[in-house]
């Protein structure tokens, strides 16, 4: 098939084909470290008070721009900072393509192809792009825009010329979505979610970093991870998780962009998540450590029609 690809797209396809990533502007900079307002609200006595303000810790110092999420449904606790805030989705997207598929196969009453298996649990415990690409291109933006809609997604755009890597995700979405994964609806069915959740939870090591850090033990992790460097805002780097077990259901979103490295937003997004961990269940965490990627495999999703 022919694809007709902007201006964008053209320049992004020729720096791929030549094995390189999008220039790194010389001259960007972190944006300056600024204290952030993070709102809480719980049906916990003092427990508001304490998430805000030891997130606000955790952030202080921190260059970049943070978004975060945070609801507990054991406490009817909420936090959120940013959480309109839009952000180029990198890999954590991928949760909505396997939503997407998932829904759609319902839709048409049926199960997913062994096809289709592999290539969801590719993309989601390896954070393959190659199995992403596929799926976006077999699903297209009909399918898709049709599952946000049932989600109540409404912030999230899906990306151009078939770069889903740049879709435009929210806090407030991403958290929508790990509701839906973590609850009986309508939009999906509770084989769909547990199929979502035991491939989340399969994550391969290296990549299990960001929102688990600290998560206690006896807690079950589920999570999906991003990164991407682009010409503008140096590296983004997201972490949405769920968290369940000894009577706690929560789920955590954290989008970070303005990062130096990749490791610097992992690092601001562990900070984060290990003062929501330890305010929500105060017992010793597990080892949580991060390998970090040597070689990002993020640099842009392939290009449309390969």
């Amino acid at each position: 098939m022919t694809h007709r690809m902007s201006r964008r797209a053209r320049v992004l396809s020729a720096s791929l084909g030549a094995g390189m990533l999008i220039p790194f502007a010389a001259a960007a900079a972190p944006a300056a470290a600024t204290t952030p307002t993070v709102s809480c609200t719980s049906g916990k006595t003092g427990l508001a008070a304490k998430l805000q303000k030891d997130i606000t810790a955790a952030l202080a110092g921190r260059r970049g721009t943070v978004a975060v999420g945070l609801y507990d449904r054991s406490t009817n606790t909420t936090c959120s900072l940013r959480a309109t805030s839009a952000y180029d989705s990198a890999s954590v997207v991928k949760v909505t393509v396997l939503g997407t598929l998932l829904w759609d196969a319902r839709k048409h009453d049926r199960y997913l192809t062994d096809r289709e298996n592999t290539l969801a649990t590719a993309m989601i415990t390896k954070s393959d792009n190659s199995a992403t690409s596929s799926l976006w291109r077999q699903l297209g933006l009909t399918k898709i825009k049709g599952f946000l809609a049932a989600a109540g997604m409404t912030q999230t755009k899906p990306g151009a010329d078939g770069y889903w890597g740049l879709t435009q995700i929210t806090v407030q979405d991403e958290q929508k979505l790990l509701k839906l994964i973590t609850a009986k609806n309508s939009v999906l069915s509770d084989n769909s979610r547990a199929y979502i959740l035991k491939l989340m939870g399969k994550v391969v090591s290296s990549q299990r970093w960001g929102t688990p850090a600290g998560a206690p033990s006896g807690v079950s992790v589920h999570v999906k991870n991003g990164w991407l460097q682009r010409a503008t805002h140096g590296w983004r780097v997201h972490s949405v998780g769920t968290f369940n077990g000894n009577g706690h259901d929560y789920m955590i979103t954290v989008l970070t962009q303005d990062n130096s490295t990749m490791d610097y937003g992992v690092a601001t997004i562990q900070n984060v998540a290990k003062a929501i961990h330890k305010d929500l269940v105060p017992t010793p965490p597990t080892t949580s450590g991060y390998v970090p990627t040597s070689a990002p495999k993020e640099a842009f999703p392939a290009v449309p029609g390969d």
